[in-house]
């Protein structure tokens, strides 16, 4: 009796999370990646740039992994290419504007002539080993962004990537239903679709209502306009630049990243700039106040963004003034409501205007809510259910919708990142565990930053640290100089001499007791200095600084 096939999808990245989207597809002796993105840090990740998945799991079969195709071009489902690309040599698959933003990126990094890109079109079907991948039209924030369809030997898995139902999509480009309805009709075996609003009832607003209050807002206005938003939306930025065009303004780009965005969306199509409408940001600071508008990065108070510079008076261009009205469109990303709370309140206190409620129309998810959500999985009917794209309570809840439009229970399985969930034409169950989790990047570093020195970071930004230098005779073991203390972000040491001094005696007295007990190991001298300076100064000042110990010998 011949074994039944069976396929794989094991999530490395995006489920019970928001961002690090990344689904391996594997049938046989053959891997199939789809998409490949990065986090931004939680609060506690002190100075860590990025969050990118782990990919030991994919290194480890290196020489099965046939391709990584790609929905659309924002950076929770791009962003880790440049890192992953650097030791897994594939090819990669993805539209015009998505390829466009990557190799922004790969040039950046400068690996740009190292990867093998290839562009394709919705409707396009391309064979990538046993796989026949079909790239299906969405609407989404971001132009460009498709469904995969990948039709294996054992059935169709259907990843809808980041998308709505929008009927009034900014560039007339809908979501391809006729196509989506086909493969439903024919049986899909797996839908994996985006979970990111599944507890938003109702539907999500067309992105033209952004457009229609800009065009309100700036009627309205007779000073300045800053707009901040995501980089990388650029349906949002299109209908700014119409608005400001229709209401005579020029339009300054301020932000590396959105810099970045508009001139490759403009130079491959994707963006409509009337002529002349586009200027740098010292000519627009020569024109009169309410002929401007500044197009900004900083939507998520980014500690180093413009607009955060802007808010704390510390950009060398942008002077926030009394009578600027500031557009912030966009809602906070989970873990960053305090950040842009903050920013909001240094806007006010600068005197400007600053529109930020949702309520008032100056922002709309990307994402779908319930009934969108209802709609494509009966445009579907898949046997297998898996929720996709968020945090775990959005993946129950985006289950709970699929048992309710008649979805097997059975067949619905909410995951972790890194379990194998295993399919059959008849049946699928959750078979075991690969490595998954996060890598961390800070600097030019990727992963030699863990938790051990994350846990140091988290120390010393509580109670600092006091560094203990004494240097002592080899042979006798007597102290020839010190100890001397130093400390930073602990006490301030002019007012704390005494503290200081009563602790040098503390120190002296230890090493005093390793010299009569014999003790000459320097692990055993540091661990005893360690543990009395530490007793000491707990019950002194209730802290616990890092103690760091040095022992030189002569």
């Amino acid at each position: 009796m011949t074994k039944e096939p069976k396929l794989s999808l094991i999530p490395l990245g995006g489920l019970g999370e928001i961002g690090k989207n990344m689904m391996v597809v594997r049938f046989g002796e053959n891997i199939l990646l789809v998409d490949c993105g990065l986090m931004f840090p939680e609060e506690e990740m002190l100075g860590i740039d990025i969050v990118i998945p782990d990919i030991s799991y994919l290194l480890e079969n290196r020489e099965i992994v046939r391709g990584i195709v790609l929905t659309h071009g924002h950076e929770d489902h791009i962003g880790a290419l440049p890192y992953v690309l650097r030791q897994l040599k594939v090819p990669v698959y993805g539209t015009k504007l998505t390829l466009g933003l990557l190799q922004g990126k790969l040039k950046e990094q400068g690996i740009y002539g190292e990867a093998a890109l290839h562009t394709v079109k919705p409707r396009d079907s391309v064979q990538i080993g046993p796989f026949k991948v079909e790239f299906i039209r969405v609407s989404h924030s971001i132009p460009d962004a498709v469904a995969v369809a990948i039709h294996t030997p054992l059935g169709v898995v259907l990843h809808t990537g980041d998308f709505k139902i929008d009927q009034t999509p900014v560039d007339g480009q809908v979501t391809d239903f006729q196509r989506l309805a086909q493969l439903g009709e024919k049986g899909v075996l797996v839908l994996l679709s985006d979970s990111t609003n599944a507890e938003r009832p109702g539907y999500t607003m067309s992105e033209r209502v952004v457009g229609n209050t800009f065009d309100e807002t700036f009627r309205q206005t007779t000073d300045r306009i800053i707009i901040a938003t995501f980089a990388t939306n650029v349906h949002r930025l299109q209908q700014a630049i119409q608005a400001a065009y229709k209401h005579n303004r020029k339009v300054a780009v301020v932000g590396r990243s959105m810099v970045n965005v508009v001139n490759i969306a403009n130079e491959l199509g994707y963006m409509d700039i009337p002529e002349g409408t586009l200027v740098e940001l010292e000519e627009a600071n020569r024109l009169p106040r309410s002929r401007v508008v500044i197009l900004t990065t900083g939507s998520q108070g980014e500690p180093m963004s413009a607009l955060t510079r802007m808010a704390l008076a510390d950009h060398r261009q942008v002077e926030i003034l009394p009578g600027d009205t500031i557009i912030i469109s966009a809602i906070p990303i989970p873990g960053n409501e305090k950040l842009v709370a903050r920013i909001i309140d240094q806007l006010f206190k600068q005197g400007a205007r600053v529109i930020y409620e949702p309520v008032s129309g100056i922002h709309v998810s990307g994402h779908p809510s319930q009934e969108e959500l209802k709609l494509m999985i009966n445009l579907v009917r898949p046997k297998f259910f898996v929720p996709v794209h968020g945090e775990y309570r959005m993946l129950i809840k985006h289950a709970e919708l699929a048992r309710d439009v008649g979805v097997l229970p059975e067949n619905i399985f909410v995951a972790e990142n890194g379990q194998v969930l295993e399919f059959t034409r008849r049946s699928g169950r959750i078979v075991g565990r690969v490595t998954a989790g996060k890598v961390l990047v800070d600097g030019l570093g990727v992963g030699d930053v863990g938790n051990i020195v994350l846990r140091d970071r988290k120390l010393l930004s509580q109670d600092g640290i006091l560094i203990v230098v004494v240097t002592i005779n080899r042979e006798s073991g007597l102290i020839m100089a010190g100890p001397d203390i130093v400390s930073r972000g602990f006490v301030y040491v002019r007012e704390s001499e005494e503290l200081l001094e009563e602790a040098k005696i503390k120190v002296k007295s230890a090493l005093d007791k390793c010299t009569e007990k014999g003790i000459s190991e320097w692990s055993s001298i540091k661990s005893q200095v360690r543990d009395a300076l530490g007793k000491f100064l707990y019950e002194k000042t209730r802290r616990r600084p890092m103690i760091l110990p040095i022992i030189m010998e002569v």
